[in-house]
């Protein structure tokens, strides 16, 4: 009677779990149809060169343009600043909690680091806005709003996803790597950097692919220090104004209208086919990694 008790529980169990897994491949096709059914009859109007590769975007001018080729190297600029910035001070951190802070630091270090996680992203727009645009005016060029603004802005808010993942792969390595490496006559700092952080090197891998994914799909706090102008390339700069996809949409799309709206559901498919693109190919190079 137990045993039957308990292949029921495990069945009813399986089920949900199964469930589980279903609805969350239902909403991610789901996202996939509404996108590219809502986006690519815009492209195909507007024209797939005119949209990718034209720098113009000015949707109320006659005739109207929508080319996005300015807000993608927009994006991808902030998003190598952010890289630049939040990777190795993320990495960093995390070696230094895994396997250097002591208890007193860490009880400290450990809470702060998980609260960054949990603060809005308008927060950080407000401590952009206030602290780093101006910081950025005084000491450089321009008026603060700026791919630099942004770009260390990101850097702060990828660093909760980046510290808390390779933290929990360093301190998942096994301990008898580390005591041979001690064996063999090695510092405690040669046994951290050539031992125990190569071999977690898939978590750390996984933690800079989730924050870059972070930086790629941010708004609100970008829209709010980037400066949301429309640059032409040759004007691009780290201390330029700049536009990204994402500010784009979140900018225009309460009162777009018509292919202008269109255009504007086809950006976010640009924005998700580049999303794809980046996981994919850091998940080739994770993959990569752990053959080696």
């Amino acid at each position: 009677m137990q045993t039957r008790h308990s292949n029921i529980n495990e069945i009813i169990m399986q089920a949900i779990f199964f469930l589980s897994a279903l609805i969350s491949v239902i909403a991610v096709l789901a996202i996939c149809l509404f996108l590219f059914m809502r986006g690519i009859p815009a492209i195909s109007e507007i024209g797939f060169m005119d949209f990718i590769f034209n720098e113009k975007w000015a949707p109320t001018n006659t005739p109207a343009s929508y080319g996005i080729l300015s807000m993608i190297v927009g994006s991808v600029y902030v998003t190598a600043g952010a890289i630049v910035i939040g990777v190795p001070i993320g990495l960093m951190c995390a070696i230094f909690l895994a396997e250097f802070c002591p208890d007193n630091v860490y009880k400290v270090v450990k809470p702060a680091v998980n609260l960054l996680a949990g603060i809005p992203s308008i927060i950080y727009g407000f401590f952009g806005m206030e602290a780093i645009v101006p910081l950025v005016r005084e000491n450089f060029r321009g008026n603060g709003y700026s791919i630099l603004s942004s770009a260390i802005i990101l850097g702060i808010m990828i660093l909760p996803t980046i510290i808390s993942i390779s933290e929990s792969s360093i301190r998942a390595v096994p301990e008898n790597y580390a005591e041979g490496s001690y064996g063999l006559g090695a510092t405690k700092e040669e046994t951290v950097f050539k031992v125990i952080v190569p071999a977690a090197k898939s978590g750390v891998l996984t933690s800079i692919i989730l924050g870059i994914g972070r930086a790629v799909g941010e708004t609100m706090a970008v829209v709010m220090v980037a400066g949301n102008s429309v640059m032409p390339l040759d004007q691009i700069g780290i201390l330029k104004p700049i536009r990204t996809l994402t500010t784009n949409i979140v900018t225009e799309m309460s009162y777009a209208s018509g292919l202008h709206e269109s255009a504007l559901i086809s950006t976010g498919v640009v924005l998700f086919v580049f999303i794809i693109m980046l996981n994919t190919s850091l998940s080739l190079i994770k993959s990569k990694a752990q053959r080696n």
